[in-house]
């Protein structure tokens, strides 16, 4: 087998599965501006306990035997390879684009490098430690979660979540989401739904001060420090100038069964897509991003065989969750043979909500 360049732009989830399935076979060339895969499941937990922080953090050069780590970002992307933003170009023989989305910290962390995050997460953990009552926009699953860690650590802080919405996760069944409204009852989280903010609160997300906030129905929330849990965005820009595809209105990227770009005007066969980036889950998970992951190494180790790319991924017909509060709550929908089956408290720690995936991750790439 004739030794070929993969090209991975970003080694998030899926962008870490593939060079790691592929470093033995091909030279892997990974572009990212990290030093360190980071396991984000395990930010919020990282706020709220610092000393389980390093957890998060799986270097790159500890488990990249062969692959080389390129820490830039892509400024441009054609069938032939990637511009940095440097100007450096890097010629590829197969491309795989995997740079995921964006997310408020601290549900995703702010910087680049190791230590950068750690002192963010630390900082932010000292203002969150002096603040009495918590205010947290967004009732999806990240500000849940913060609510449940928060509450794991400091039982008797104060956390309200508002949220615009007049329902908790609506695509999931009703005994899945009463089951939710009990635990965040039993926490004594106050949840206002139905309702946003008439204007933000005075000080910046994450930083301690009291202030006081009306929402759209009137009422008044005074807080201490206040978390932003909701605005995802793909991050695609450098998709933009359309050397390579042309994006969704949403900015994501259209592929195949297999996972191969769509191109303006064919299909590329050399170049995939996975993860966030895509536009074939509607939900954003990482578990998605790295079963996207092992479809493309499985297809790209085809193709260095010579042989035809056959693996194809199916989205789930049913959306799917583990939503842990805290290590032992939480609420989760997981399929099975006989459809989507909604799973108690235990089933989510045992699966996530005790060690947010340290020991997959650890298996996969050594000790963090």
């Amino acid at each position: 087998m004739t030794s070929r360049t993969v090209v991975i732009v970003g080694g998030g989830y899926g962008g870490s599965a593939v060079a790691n399935a592929l470093d033995a076979e091909a030279d892997v060339v990974l572009i990212e501006p990290r030093d360190a895969f980071i396991n984000s499941a395990g930010s919020l937990r990282a706020l709220t306990r610092p000393d389980w922080a390093h957890n998060m953090f799986f270097p790159y050069d500890q488990w990249l035997r062969r692959g080389t780590v390129v820490r830039e970002r892509a400024a441009s992307v054609d069938p032939g390879g990637v511009t940095l933003a440097s100007g450096r170009r890097v010629e590829a023989d197969y491309l795989v684009l995997a740079t995921g989305s964006s997310y408020a910290y601290p549900a995703k962390p702010a910087s680049d490098s190791t230590p950068d995050v750690l002192d963010d997460l630390l900082r932010t953990h000292k203002e969150l430690a002096d603040a009495g009552r918590v205010l947290i926009l967004g009732a999806g699953p990240v500000g849940l979660e913060l609510a449940g860690e928060i509450k794991e650590v400091w039982p008797h802080k104060g956390v309200t979540v508002v949220d615009p919405a007049d329902e908790l996760l609506p695509a999931f069944p009703a005994e899945m989401r009463d089951e939710l409204r009990r635990q965040l009852d039993e926490l004594g989280v106050d949840l206002r739904l139905g309702a946003g903010l008439s204007t933000p609160p005075a000080t910046a997300a994450g930083q301690a001060g009291p202030f006081t906030v009306a929402t759209t129905g009137g009422k008044e929330i005074t807080a201490d420090i206040w978390f932003r849990a909701h605005g995802v965005r793909t991050n695609s820009d450098y998709l933009a100038d359309g050397r390579l595809t042309t994006r969704t209105p949403q900015g994501r990227v259209s592929v195949t069964e297999t996972l191969n770009v769509l191109g303006n005007d064919a299909v590329h066969e050399h170049v995939y897509a996975i993860g966030d980036l895509t536009d074939v889950d509607e939900a954003k998970m990482a578990g998605f991003a790295m079963q996207h992951g092992e479809v493309v190494a499985q297809n790209i180790l085809a193709q260095l065989r010579g042989e035809q790319p056959a693996a194809a991924y199916q989205p789930l017909p049913h959306p799917m969750i583990l939503l842990p509060l805290g290590p032992r709550g939480g609420v989760g929908q997981l399929p099975t043979p006989d459809g989507p089956a909604v799973v108690p408290a235990e089933t989510v720690s045992a699966y996530k909500g005790a060690d947010l995936f340290t020991g997959r991750f650890t298996e996969q790439f050594g000790a963090p």
